[in-house]
C-alpha cells in the first residue's frame, strides 16, 4: 500500500524525478517507514524518465531541426549496419547512404573493420559519381565519421 503510494505521489511530481536524496527529503516531510529508501530506490530503478535524465551521454551540441529537401541528392544521410553474415567475398558490413529527398537508398557492401580512409574511397566510387558532391550529410557520431571521414574528405 505504502510503496503504491509513494508510486503515484512520485508520478505527478516532476522534482522528485532529479534525485533521491531530493525525493526522500520530501517523503519524510510527510511519512515515516523504515524501508522508503529501498522503496524510492526500486522506483527509481523502473522509472524511464529518470533512466533517460541520468544519461551518461552528454550532447556535443544543441539538437537543430534538419531543414526540408528541396532536391533530391543533395541532402543525404549515412550509416553502417554492423556484423551481418559474411559475403562470398568476405565482407560483413554495409554502408548505407540514404538520399533524405527521395529516400532512396544505396548499400554498400564494405568490411566492419575498414578504416575512414576506405569509407571514404566507396563513398566516391559509388555515390559521387551518380549524383556529385551532396550539400549536406546527416550522421550518427560513429567514431568512423568523427576521426578522419571530414579529413580525408
Amino acid at each position: 500500500m505504502y510503496e503504491l503510494h509513494v508510486r503515484e505521489t512520485y508520478d505527478y511530481i516532476l522534482i522528485w524525478h532529479f534525485r533521491i536524496i531530493k525525493t526522500l527529503e520530501v517523503l519524510h516531510k510527510y511519512f515515516y517507514r523504515p524501508n522508503v529508501k529501498r522503496d524510492v530506490q526500486r522506483i527509481y530503478d523502473r522509472c524511464i524518465t529518470c533512466k533517460q535524465a541520468k544519461s551518461k551521454v552528454m550532447p556535443y551540441e544543441l539538437y537543430t531541426s534538419l531543414l526540408v529537401p528541396k532536391e533530391p541528392w543533395v541532402d543525404i544521410f549515412i550509416d553502417f549496419i554492423l556484423s551481418i553474415h559474411r559475403s562470398r567475398k568476405g565482407k560483413d558490413s554495409i554502408f548505407v547512404v540514404v538520399d533524405r529527398f527521395s529516400k532512396m537508398i544505396h548499400f554498400i557492401s564494405c568490411h566492419k573493420t575498414d578504416d575512414a580512409m576506405n569509407i571514404t574511397n566507396l563513398f566516391f566510387r559509388k555515390v559521387v559519381p551518380l549524383y556529385g558532391i551532396p550539400r549536406s550529410i546527416v550522421f550518427d557520431r560513429d567514431v568512423k565519421f568523427l576521426s578522419y571521414f571530414w579529413k580525408i574528405l
